[in-house]
């Protein structure tokens, strides 16, 4: 049984990929401004600007940090994380540094509790707070191009097989779904088969939003990463239908057997990044 991403990032696929870098369009969004070292780690980085991007979206902090706050309660350290969580209320210094704190939870929700790091020990520098702030700023001028925001944190209730049994996306504009990349270097194959897992997953998904006809309305897939500043979207009316049936069934594993819609419950406690 594999998440989205580690079956996007094991699964070996042809020669130059199921869908090659070269096939998106890149744009390159610069803005003139040069990132610095950082003194937390990448995971941590990616996490929050993720997490701030739907903050600064909705201001619902609870929603917008809803897994840290459940592997908070699953440590009993929800006292903890609320105090950290009332630090949290908009795109400045406190903002950033407790918002760093509070992502610690974030892997024991994810990955139990032998993955947790104290909250105490994780303290951003000024040149991580510098980056944090640039990138999460960058994702609003992105969105203000591209969005905006229809649904986040997007889960596939229905659409998850024995193979594949959990992952979310992170976002959906009006006819995009799209990936938060924050990495150092360029995108790989495997982010692009993640992102069309996604996509093909929704397409099954139960419908959660009412008023978003999902597979009618999404019309590409998209990458960005605000670290680059580069944005990369491709259509799916070109992508082959023969890569699309062996997506479906040879990586997700709809060849086989779908999970049951009526245990969505349980899939709505299991959240991928």
């Amino acid at each position: 049984m594999y998440t989205v991403t580690k079956r996007a990032n094991e699964y070996k696929q042809p020669r130059g990929g199921f869908l090659p870098i070269s096939s998106f369009e890149k744009i390159k969004l610069d803005d003139g401004i040069e990132l610095k070292e950082e003194n937390i780690s990448p995971g941590i980085i990616g996490t929050v600007v993720d997490y701030m991007v739907r903050f600064l979206n909705s201001y619902d902090a609870e929603e917008s940090f809803s897994i840290p706050l459940r592997g908070a309660k699953i440590l009993d350290k929800e006292k903890e994380a609320n105090a950290l969580l009332k630090k949290i209320t908009g795109l400045n210094d406190e903002s950033i540094i407790f918002a760093c704190k509070i992502v610690a939870f974030d892997s024991v929700a994810r990955a139990g509790i032998m993955a947790y790091r104290p909250f105490e020990e994780i303290n951003p520098d000024k040149s991580t707070i510098f980056n944090l702030k640039t990138m999460i700023k960058r994702c609003q001028v992105f969105l203000e191009k591209y969005g905006p925001i229809i649904e986040d944190n997007i889960v596939f209730l229905g659409g998850y097989t024995e193979t594949v049994v959990t992952g979310d996306a992170d976002f959906i504009t009006k006819d995009t779904i799209w990936d938060l990349k924050v990495t150092k270097n360029p995108i790989k194959i495997s982010h692009t088969l993640q992102v069309l897992m996604y996509y093909l997953m929704g397409c099954r998904a139960i419908k959660l939003n009412a008023e978003y006809d999902f597979k009618n309305s999404i019309k590409n897939i998209g990458i960005y990463n605000p670290r680059l500043n580069e944005v990369y979207i491709k259509r799916i009316k070109d992508i082959d239908k023969n890569i699309i049936k062996e997506v479906e069934n040879q990586v997700i594993g709809y060849g086989s057997k779908s999970f049951d819609p009526n245990i969505k419950e349980f899939f709505c406690k299991i959240i991928e990044k």
